[in-house]
């Protein structure tokens, strides 16, 4: 199997960017689908990487962009719909990868890459996120006929630019001495976003990956309260971090899904409930130590500048 031409959906995100920098560097030639070309001027001055304004979720536009395609990889995921009933998680974790696999075997396109998610169940009881995420995952492995397709469930994904580590840094600069964390016995066994891109790549052309769906993992296991505590002393932030009981927890949830954006819903707690660790996966090198420090620190310089920069103004 030789790939050369990949479609990539969601590589304007955190992942995609990464993913789509390396492929780039390999010489293949990369097509992004994304709703607003504006998310991708980060991509264009990549080589070989064409950004294109479409609409995902039409049929006929995935048939369109994917002709001529090796490859398709989709990325799409989301942490939080708008409602509350699964309607936004089905859209973007069930219809979506069928359109995909539909598409791609009226292409005749040869492989495929899925995103799915660390205890992505189909029978989850109580997370719309795990469930739709396990019945997209079901779907494309049970009806992929001639498509070789892989699906990858990493566990939370890290990197200078994730939004788990900044936004729990962003999170605690907020709050001026106590910190009350929701559900800080959840466990998480972070996986470098390097490593997570490389294993994709390595896995394109690999025919032992064909069919195969990966547990991927980081070398060591945290609790939420631990990865917390660990940022706020990355960031040189002394904070008093409050371990909230379930019921407190799940009140918070209620709470801040009011907000705009939903920092927390009570699908998130839901979530949590089981642990996002890899009792049988494969767990990739880089520790959270090698390079946490590295970009917090940096942050915790620019959180300073800025906070020097207002108190002149005020003087």
């Amino acid at each position: 199997m030789d790939i050369q031409k990949i479609c990539v959906l969601g590589g304007s995100g955190f992942i995609g960017t990464h993913l789509i920098s390396n492929l780039s560097r390999q010489n293949k030639t990369i097509r992004v689908l994304t709703k607003r070309k504006s998310n991708c001027n980060h991509l264009l001055v990549l080589n070989n990487v064409e950004v294109v304004e479409a609409d995902i979720h039409q049929q006929a536009e995935l048939e369109q962009h994917f002709e001529g395609m090796d490859t398709v990889i989709n990325l799409v995921g989301i942490l939080n719909e708008s409602g509350r009933k699964g309607e936004g998680f089905r859209q973007a974790h069930v219809e979506l990868p069928r359109k995909v696999l539909t598409a791609s075997q009226s292409n005749n396109v040869q492989r495929l890459l899925h995103m799915s998610a660390l205890n992505a169940d189909a029978n989850s009881g109580s997370s719309h996120y795990l469930r739709s995420k396990g019945e997209g995952e079901n779907h494309i492995h049970a009806f992929a006929g001639t498509i070789k397709i892989t699906s990858f469930r990493p566990s939370v994904v890290f990197g200078h630019d994730d939004s788990f580590f900044n936004r729990f840094a962003k999170l605690l600069k907020l709050s001026p001495v106590f910190f009350p964390l929701a559900c800080p016995n959840a466990r998480f066994a972070p996986i470098f976003v390097e490593d997570l891109v490389q294993f994709m790549i390595d896995s394109l052309e690999n025919k032992d990956t064909f069919g195969q769906r990966y547990n991927l993992c980081g070398p060591k296991e945290y609790t939420l309260a631990e990865l917390v505590t660990y940022t706020a002393e990355c960031t040189g932030l002394h904070r008093i971090i409050i371990k909230l009981p379930v019921t407190i927890s799940k009140m918070q949830a209620i709470l801040l899904e009011l907000f705009p954006g939903k920092p927390f819903s009570v699908d998130n707690f839901n979530s949590l409930k089981t642990d996002s660790i890899c009792e049988n996966g494969i767990k990739l090198s880089t520790t959270i130590e090698s390079i946490i420090p590295n970009f917090l620190g940096k942050r915790q310089k620019t959180l300073i500048r800025d906070d020097n920069r207002r108190q002149a103004r005020r003087s």
